[in-house]
Formats: C-alpha cells, sequence, structure tokens
C-alpha cells in the first residue's frame, strides 16, 4: 500500500477537452511528476563545487580544479574537508551521511556524488 501511493503522487492525469469532427471529447494524458523536477546537470555541478571551494577561506582559488584533492593539492586538514563537505552540504540543499562525506576528499568525487544525487538542486 505504502509503495502504491508513492508512485501515484508522482503521477497526475490531468484532464483535458478535445473537439473532434464538433463534439467533445475527454481526453486523459498520463503525465509523470516528480516532487523534484529540477535535478541539475554535471557541468552546473562542478561550476558550483568549485565556487564552494574557491570561496573557502584557507584556499588559493588559482589552484581549484575539477580534479584537485583537498589534502593533497591543497594542503588542507582533515576538518578543512568536513567543512568544505558541509558547505557543499548547504550549497545543494542536501545532507550527506558521514559515511559517504568521509570519502569526498576532492572535486572529483565531491562532483560524482553531488551530480548521482537525486535530490541535489
Amino acid at each position: 500500500m505504502a509503495l502504491r501511493r508513492a508512485v501515484l503522487s508522482h503521477v497526475r492525469l490531468p484532464l483535458q477537452t478535445l473537439t473532434l469532427n464538433g463534439s467533445k471529447q475527454l481526453l486523459w494524458t498520463l503525465r509523470f511528476m516528480s516532487s523534484h523536477d529540477d535535478h541539475i546537470n554535471k557541468e552546473e555541478v562542478i561550476e558550483r563545487v568549485l565556487s564552494v571551494v574557491k570561496s573557502f577561506p584557507k584556499v588559493d582559488p588559482a589552484q581549484v580544479t575539477p580534479e584537485v584533492h583537498f589534502q593533497k593539492d591543497l594542503g588542507l586538514d582533515s576538518l578543512d574537508n568536513v567543512e568544505i563537505v558541509m558547505a557543499l552540504e548547504e550549497e545543494f540543499k542536501l545532507e550527506i551521511p558521514d559515511k559517504e562525506a568521509d570519502k569526498i576528499d576532492s572535486c572529483h568525487l565531491a562532483v560524482e556524488y553531488i551530480s548521482n544525487h537525486p535530490m541535489a538542486s
């Protein structure tokens, strides 16, 4: 029952009137809608992740690239890494579980995680 309710909450059946040969007919159109239709593309994710990392106080913006590693390339420590992930959560309005957040140690991994997350906006 819960699965049925979840599926039906994303399906809309709007009625439209269609006139054929002078008589009006009701036309059912099936349109799938998601509660989150505005998923962002990867290019936008890259741009926004780089912007967040560049705005971090301890980072030289000139060193930030899509492949940069937070600790090896930017000299950040693990606390800085946590702060960047928190800033990314805020930027993309999502919550990254601790297990996953611990794995995000580069712009590349942040972009991959966020672009694959269904609720990122």
